[in-house]
């Protein structure tokens, strides 16, 4: 029997432990196994950080929840009666207790639609992979006394991912532990093994059963991971992608012009993703890196001197995308925030030119508003030549955008900008009350400032309103 207590001895886990072994007396007063379970046992062998605590009983789990709960001060548990588990909404370690179970499920749906009590292993057996699929004790005498019944030591130390049973009845039971295996290996830089594989491309189709909101958390995860490019390419060779983002699958094989050094626009898309992985570890920046040329394909077109041209795929890409908000369950701010940076991805290097003017260096500054930070990093990952000659060009290109845009105005200073003479006061000024007419003259106004024509105060924006006024009125 292996024992994993001196794992558990440093200090890094001093806290972790410490709510181990008070649910462990919790468990060995009541005569009750209880153990550490999945994600927990997992991180603490590969000593990783630990980040939430999942302990498994065999017997009811609710009223165990209540003691733990009370013994570390939290008032109130969150229960699921029916599958005999219970959330403690501790800080900053957020604890999770569930009774040992069997799940069995129907053809139409991942819900469990009978959940039995059961022992140690057969609740291991349920669960998505091996790696998922230990126990710790954490009573008393057996502290630290690992069970791992389907090898998953073994498929740690070989960097693989397997299922505890045959996959096709554990992909089939529950078809997002598909997307979870593609999220494992993005992580944890794993294979995953032969048949597992054979199985997700079989059961794929399967993820229409599961909710998209459910898709879509599993998706962002994959996105959030060190290497995304490596989850997102098993959803495509499984043929996941096809069915949860058709969008990025249909670029997969799809030809560009050779100046980049993937002609492949999946290729390339999912190599500007990685590049965004490192510049930044912001999931909506990264989801941006995805989706700024989801419109190529639909875009793509042949010019007998250029080759493939992709006109217009900013703009119709920002359209595209409100369709596949409402697919994904997207928020609102996540759609706006995606639709902003593909509209806008390809702004900044047009601004390369020696005789662009300050007035279009202003407005691609207020378009990104908060967001140029982010746009300018975008652009900067969209460069995936491997040609040194000409990653030194476009670098350089970024540098003289960005000393324009330091040249303009201070940053700061126009993210903020608006009319200083406000509506309210246009109003007085004009008689009149609030109404489209007040907004075209504070929009004349901006206008006037953007292109130069009047200094960004008060006094002037006042002095030309007074000019203006009246061929509005």
């Amino acid at each position: 029997m292996t024992n994993v207590r001196e794992l558990l001895s440093k200090s890094k886990y001093d806290q972790v432990g410490a709510i181990l072994k008070t649910a462990g007396r919790i468990g060995d007063s009541s005569g009750m196994e209880v153990y550490a379970v999945g994600g927990l046992v997992r991180d603490l062998l590969m000593s990783k950080i630990l980040n939430d605590i999942d302990i498994m009983t065999v017997g009811e789990g609710i009223p165990f929840a209540k003691q733990l709960a009370g013994k570390l001060g939290v008032k109130k548990i969150v229960p699921f009666e029916k599958f005999g588990t219970a959330l403690i909404p501790h800080k900053p370690v957020q604890i999770e207790v569930a009774s040992a179970r069997r799940e069995t499920y129907e053809g139409n749906s991942r819900k469990p639609a009978e959940v039995t009590y059961t022992d140690l292993n057969g609740d291991l057996a349920r669960r998505d992979f091996t790696i998922n699929a230990m126990a710790m004790d954490i009573r008393p005498k057996q502290f630290g006394d690992l069970y791992d019944p389907f090898g998953g030591i073994s498929d740690l130390k070989n960097s693989l991912i397997r299922t505890p049973l045959d996959p096709d009845e554990t992909f089939s039971d529950d078809p997002l532990r598909i997307m979870r295996a593609a999220y494992f290996v993005s992580k944890l830089d794993f294979i995953i093994e032969k048949d597992c594989r054979q199985s997700m491309k079989k059961q794929a189709s399967r993820l229409k059963i599961v909710s998209w909101e459910r898709i879509r958390d599993e998706f962002l995860k994959i996105l959030s991971t060190k290497k995304p490019s490596v989850g997102l390419t098993i959803l495509q060779e499984t043929g996941v992608l096809e069915i949860v983002f058709p969008e990025i699958h249909v670029m997969y094989g799809m030809d560009q012009t050779s100046e980049w050094h993937h002609k492949d626009i999946f290729a390339h898309t999912l190599q500007v993703v990685d590049n965004t992985a490192q510049l930044s570890d912001k999931m909506e920046l990264r989801f941006a890196a995805l989706v700024h040329d989801i419109a190529k394909p639909d875009t793509r077109r042949i010019n007998d001197e250029k080759g493939y041209t992709f006109h217009g795929h900013d703009a119709v890409g920002e359209r595209m995308l409100n369709k596949v908000a409402r697919r994904l369950k997207l928020s609102n701010k996540l759609t706006n925030y995606l639709k902003k940076l593909t509209l806008l991805h390809l702004r900044p290097i047009a601004l390369v030119k020696s005789e662009v003017s300050d007035s279009a260096v202003r407005r691609l500054m207020i378009a990104a508003g908060d967001d140029l930070d982010d746009l300018m990093t975008l652009c900067r990952a969209d460069i995936t030549t491997k040609n040194p000659n000409r990653v030194k060009r476009y670098m350089k290109n970024f540098e003289i955008v960005e000393e324009k845009m330091a040249d303009v105005v201070e940053r700061d200073a126009m993210r903020a900008f608006q009319s200083p003479v406000r509506g309210d006061e246009i109003m007085t000024v004009c008689g009149l009350t609030e109404s489209r007419k007040v907004g075209e003259i504070k929009d004349a106004i901006e206008e006037a400032i953007l292109d130069g024509k009047i200094e960004n105060t008060y006094e002037a924006a006042k002095e030309y309103l007074m000019e203006i006024k009246n061929d509005f009125l």
